[in-house]
């Protein structure tokens, strides 16, 4: 991909990358940058979101390249600990079939593993004509009410703020990126890294159930299940969610040293 990724970095330390979820961009990590006293947290922006430049045609496989490329391009040769919420998860799970080797350790919060169905397909592309026909607005408030769960209504006005500073192009691509991607249920037994799997209680588009079926399947996986909080459990609750990966990366650490 030649697309340079934009991103934020905070702190030092052992890397922490994280991916965000769409329709959004690295901004929805502000409450992660607590995490940054302990690590060097890096947040890029996906292929037509935030600051990054138009990619067309892009799937989670070139970005997860992309981000492979960032890490070179911040001279991170050490392996970093990564991991997404969402459509952030499926880039991060990209990236431990494609770039193994520079994982220390691997975050999959509020996402699945499988593909779209035919009728989540077909979604897309309805997705795809509304944001191109009626703006990202108008196909942000079709899908606002599942990403946060009913108690956490409050956050509807940042969502939309963020959501908002998108362009159309992007989100439409994005939409087509999700919509093709690949089945990554088949690689789960192959990732040899610690990896912490986060959901909210309450989540409506990637329930508990899917990220049991993920633990099923992952050799050192482990389940953090956030109480009150729907998809976007890193913004819902952010004290939580920092806490188990705080938690997780030390235990992380003391058994699963960096490789040589």
């Amino acid at each position: 991909m030649n697309t340079t990724l934009r991103f934020e970095e905070h702190g030092t330390g052992t890397p922490l990358v994280l991916l965000h979820a769409f329709p959004l961009c690295r901004s929805m990590y502000g409450p992660q940058l607590e995490l940054s006293k302990t690590f060097r947290v890096i947040t890029p922006d996906f292929p037509g979101f935030g600051e990054s430049p138009q990619q067309v045609g892009w799937t989670v496989a070139t970005a997860a390249d992309a981000v492979a490329d960032l890490l070179d391009e911040l001279k991170i040769t050490e392996p970093v600990l990564l991991g997404g919420v969402s459509m952030g998860g499926y880039v991060a799970l990209a990236f431990a079939s494609r770039h193994a080797n520079r994982l220390k350790g691997l975050i999959l919060a509020d996402t699945r593993s499988e593909p779209d169905s035919a009728e989540a397909k077909a979604n897309r592309d309805k997705g795809v004509a509304t944001v191109k026909e009626a703006g990202v607005p108008a196909f942000f408030a079709g899908m606002l009410p599942k990403l946060v769960a009913p108690a956490n209504e409050r956050l509807y006005v940042e969502l939309r703020q963020l959501a908002a500073l998108q362009s159309s192009e992007g989100v439409a691509n994005g939409l087509i990126a999700l919509r093709d991607r690949p089945d990554a249920t088949p690689s789960l037994k192959s990732i040899n890294v610690p990896t912490l799997v986060i959901v909210g209680e309450h989540d409506a588009l990637t329930p508990p159930s899917a990220s049991e079926a993920m633990m099923k399947e992952l050799p050192h996986g482990s389940l953090v299940v956030i109480p009150g909080a729907g998809h976007l459990s890193n913004i819902e609750a952010p004290a939580e969610f920092n806490a188990a990966i705080a938690n997780w990366a030390t235990v992380t650490s003391l058994h699963y040293p960096a490789r040589p």
